[in-house]
């Protein structure tokens, strides 16, 4: 592909998403599981909250994705989460790890760090977690970041070189490398910073993409796209951050590949 998606790879990727309805095993964060649901349904794909050792490798190895949000942590969501990505390697499906506070907590660095080895397809964050998760010893303020994007870009880009990931940081300009690509993204509102779950709500969405696309690339960069395209759609039409999570639930669900091609904004 070249190195900017075109209307042709939003149609191609959001009718696979419609019309397959892609099982997403999502193991998210207690704060936004109903957000995340929702916003997964709204694109056309099938959430699934599985977070328990007994079930959470069996159904990994039937999704068409598996998203890790180390959000909420418990020690049987970590173990959860070890048996999860450990089958979707063995069964070759992708997953897609969500590094919520590495680099601000002990625990969750470490078993973030440890999931690395069952090789996730993206890795998405904010600057200061995917510097953490590079060995940049900054952390973030809790979940949040205290680094601008572009400052995280030559970190992502190492880690992305060593893990094989492909990695996105999240921010005013979002990032997208494989260590050798590099793609930015500047859609999206201010608003979306006074919602929870709007950062796990782009993993999620990732996972969707990620289960139709060959290229991890490609569906890290169509998710990003589509978290910015259609948070600037539901901003125009709410007051405040309330009505902005009904108005992005809707948003998404209306979306088409022509107002994705047309908004979105990369360099």
């Amino acid at each position: 592909m070249s190195l900017a998606p075109v209307e042709a790879d939003f149609a191609i990727a959001l009718s696979a998403i419609r019309n397959s309805a892609p099982l997403i095993h999502n193991m998210t964060n207690i704060v936004v599981a109903n957000v995340t649901a929702n916003a997964l349904l709204a694109i056309g794909a099938s959430p699934a909250m599985v977070e328990n050792t007994e079930e959470a490798a069996e159904l990994a190895a039937v999704a068409g994705a598996v998203v890790v949000n180390l959000g909420t942590l418990s020690p049987e969501w970590a173990a959860a989460m070890r048996l999860a990505t450990q089958r979707a390697q063995a069964a070759k499906r992708p997953w897609l790890l969500d590094p919520v506070a590495v680099g601000a907590l002990g625990y969750r660095t470490r078993l973030a760090n440890d999931l690395l080895q069952y090789r996730p397809a993206i890795i998405r964050g904010n600057a200061s977690e995917i510097s953490a998760l590079a060995g940049d010893a900054t952390g973030g303020k809790g979940v949040d970041s205290t680094l601008s994007s572009n400052a995280a870009i030559e970190a992502a880009q190492a880690l992305a070189r060593r893990s094989g990931a492909v990695v996105v940081i999240s921010g005013a300009i979002d990032y997208v490398t494989d260590g050798t690509r590099l793609i930015g993204i500047s859609n999206g509102h201010p608003i979306m910073t006074r919602v929870t779950g709007m950062g796990c709500t782009a993993s999620a969405i990732g996972g969707a993409y990620l289960a139709v696309s060959e290229d991890p690339f490609l569906a890290a960069v169509l998710a990003m796209v589509t978290m910015g395209v259609v948070g600037e759609a539901a901003s125009a039409k709410a007051a405040a951050p309330g009505s902005f999570q009904t108005a992005f639930i809707d948003a998404l669900y209306q979306i088409e590949a022509g107002d994705l091609a047309r908004g979105m904004r990369l360099s």
